[in-house]
């Protein structure tokens, strides 16, 4: 899949932890019970398309991840997160 620098994605991040927050999906118990794993939806933007089919993704506190293009967690974000996640989105600066 072809992204664009400036376009709005979605990441869905496995996460592991004491007590899942309100976005969790997915929850499942640890088989001891101690933890939980989980499934929360990140809107990042795109900072830069690499060459070797690998993206550089921007969080709004300016933190950066490099996944590959094809990766099953990332995907473009749907009409209505645009719409719902505005803020999220556009909270996130991109150098020009």
């Amino acid at each position: 899949m072809t992204y664009r620098r400036g376009e709005w994605v979605v990441y869905t991040k496995q996460k592991f932890s004491a007590s899942p927050g309100p976005r969790a999906k997915q929850v499942s118990a640890a088989s001891r019970g101690d933890t939980y794993s989980y499934l929360v939806d990140k809107y990042w933007v795109v900072a830069k398309c690499l060459e070797d089919d690998r993206v550089l993704l921007r969080t709004r506190t300016g933190k950066e991840h490099v996944v590959a293009a094809d990766d099953t967690h990332l995907r473009r974000a749907r009409w209505w997160e645009r719409l719902l996640f505005a803020r999220r989105y556009r909270s996130v600066e991109l150098d020009d």
